[in-house]
């Protein structure tokens, strides 16, 4: 067990749930399909980070089958029912700190281009900080990482609007936290995302995002 674990936040792919704000132009069998290929490219990409512990929550919880086919082996998985984005976050980073872990950070799991030197800032920063935030381009963050519980800092939170750092990074201050910043990065929420996500492959090695790139070769 290393001090420090990387949790994947994610869901099952599932045809006319998943991604759907990309539909249209996309149908929702692309849109799942897309989702599924981040996923796999986000999980083998974080995977190789060293003297960090993987871990994936999963929701819905129903969904665990699914996930012990596709998961790489010693990945730790966390079912979670959850009111809301920050109920989840607060729920897993808590069970894995209160296993141990000296340092938890939680990542979206569908931004997988996402350089992995970003994910170690994150970690050595909560060296010197009470925690740290990946932000966004549409206002959110793509990651959080804690070294104990504050559940504090996950509730009140306007979720899924351009509000969600500025009023976390408000709650910190009011709280006495200090918290950290690594470089701003981008999920793939939107067609230009998608649309920025296929540029971005072609400045990739080819070994990189390969499941992203088998899906645009199909699509």
């Amino acid at each position: 067990m290393s001090d420090s674990v990387l949790i994947i936040m994610a869901k099952e792919p599932r045809v006319g749930s998943t991604k759907t704000r990309l539909c249209p132009p996309l149908t929702f069998e692309d849109a799942a399909r897309l989702y599924e290929a981040l996923l796999f490219d986000t999980l083998e990409s974080t995977g190789i980070l060293p003297n960090i512990d993987l871990a994936i929550a999963i929701t819905p919880p129903e969904s665990q089958e699914y996930f012990e086919r596709i998961l790489p082996p010693g990945t730790l998985m966390l079912p979670v029912t959850c009111a809301d984005i920050g109920d989840c976050l607060n729920q897993v980073l808590t069970r894995l700190l209160g296993r141990g872990y000296k340092k938890a950070i939680a990542l979206n799991g569908d931004g997988p281009s996402l350089p992995g030197e970003y994910i170690q800032q994150a970690f050595n920063q909560l060296d010197e900080h009470d925690l740290v935030f990946g932000p966004a381009e549409d206002g959110g963050y793509y990651l959080v990482g804690l070294k104990a519980s504050t559940p504090e800092i996950f509730g009140g939170i306007d979720w899924s609007t351009p509000k969600v750092l500025e009023q976390s990074l408000a709650k910190c201050e009011s709280l006495g936290l200090r918290a950290g910043l690594t470089p701003t990065w981008y999920d793939v929420d939107t067609v230009e995302d998608v649309d920025r996500l296929r540029e971005e492959l072609g400045t990739l090695p080819q070994d990189r995002l390969i499941h992203s790139r088998r899906y645009f070769d199909e699509s």
